[in-house]
């Protein structure tokens, strides 16, 4: 019997995380109601720096696996810039989740919203509409808390590419790009990369171009990840799907993020084989939390693509109609001026955005 009933391990985290939460779930609520067919269950955990004072642990073992037995995990911030683990790192539990899951597949869309005043002040800056796939296991992360340090003079990290994640990566970036190009897209990936210098990155590269023989339909390009850096302020518009290693597409992605306004709108998926966490991009902003002023587009836009692929996951076009019709929700609030965050000198608050949203989803 196909799965309709789909349980959700939320973390709301710290800081801002609670807020923007609460309106994602709000949101969930109303667009499952709207299009009915399929059923959420909202089961909620305790993680991050609060946790962490607390209980001397960033999350309850059982709460960690509850996440992994969960259809998906839904994410709000984690950290606090003030709560650090004795090596100095801030607290970061669902960086162990993503390895834990093998969540290899970073997917950061970068789209430009009607009426938001980007720093590129070009009229093609309308045009923006990408995805950065970051591979988000290996690469630089590979080493997380186990880099060494050799007395005071220096540190070491390891960079690792397997070809069994690469082959993965590169496959879901190109089965993305298929999918775009069918609903208008350019149907183009690029691998980011530094193949120039390090052998680590032409092995990657070697691996992106034995992929694409199985996608013939969709044009490669490349770039060396300095290069797309100067090409992502310059042309942003020109590009479709990047595909790179961790810490480049964790440094590409922000820079996407800064080139349609604010990490605000910056929303996140995390895929694995069998698993998903969804989560904006952003920080907690612990600096404004409390205040009624974070902007939860990206956390809304986050629960949408956990739908989006839910849909895919278990075959419920239901849940793929209801994200689409959150994204038409959040775009038309944007168009209309309904919705006009704090961070581009609006006065929209975290509750009222995400009334504007329901609002256009019935």
């Amino acid at each position: 019997m196909q799965n309709t009933s789909f349980t959700i391990a939320v973390y709301p985290g710290d800081g801002i995380g609670p807020e923007i939460m609460a309106v994602a779930e709000a949101v969930l609520s109303a667009a499952r109601a709207k299009v009915g067919g399929f059923d959420l269950s909202l089961n909620t955990y305790s993680a991050g720096a609060a946790h962490y004072l607390k209980h001397k642990e960033d999350i309850a073992a059982a709460d960690f696996q509850a996440g992994s037995d969960a259809d998906a995990i839904l994410l709000g911030a984690m950290g606090l810039p003030s709560v650090r683990y004795p090596d100095g790192t801030e607290i970061s539990p669902h960086l162990r989740m993503r390895t834990a899951n093998e969540l290899y597949a970073g997917l950061r869309p970068v789209k430009t919203f009607p009426n938001m005043p980007g720093p590129l002040g070009s009229p093609k800056a309308a045009e923006i509409d990408l995805v950065v796939i970051r591979e988000s296991t290996e690469g630089l992360f590979a080493s997380l808390n186990g880099g060494s340090r050799v007395s005071d003079t220096e540190a070491s990290e390891v960079l690792t590419l397997t070809r069994s994640v690469c082959e993965r990566l590169c496959d879901q970036a190109f089965r993305l790009a298929r999918a775009r190009k069918a609903k208008g897209g350019k149907g183009e990936v690029t691998c980011v990369d530094k193949a120039n210098v390090f052998p680590a990155f032409a092995f990657f590269r070697r691996i992106f171009d034995e992929r694409a023989e199985a996608f013939p339909d969709i044009t490669r390009r490349y770039a060396y990840v300095d290069a797309m850096a100067l090409d992502m302020v310059r042309k942003p518009w020109d590009f479709d799907v990047l595909v790179m290693e961790n810490i480049f597409g964790d440094i590409i992605s922000d820079l996407g993020a800064g080139i349609v306004g604010s990490m605000g709108l910056a929303p996140c998926a995390e895929l694995g084989d069998r698993n998903g966490l969804f989560q904006p991009a952003h920080g907690s902003a612990p600096d404004i939390a409390g205040q009624g002023i974070a902007n939860p587009t990206a956390m809304i836009l986050s629960a949408a693509m956990m739908l989006d692929w839910l849909a895919g996951q278990h075959d419920v076009p239901q849940c793929a109609e209801a994200a689409a019709l959150i994204e038409a929700a959040v775009t038309q609030g944007f168009t209309d001026g309904a919705i006009r965050p704090s961070e581009f000198g609006g006065n929209t608050g975290t509750v009222e955005i995400g009334e504007a949203v329901i609002a256009r989803i019935g």
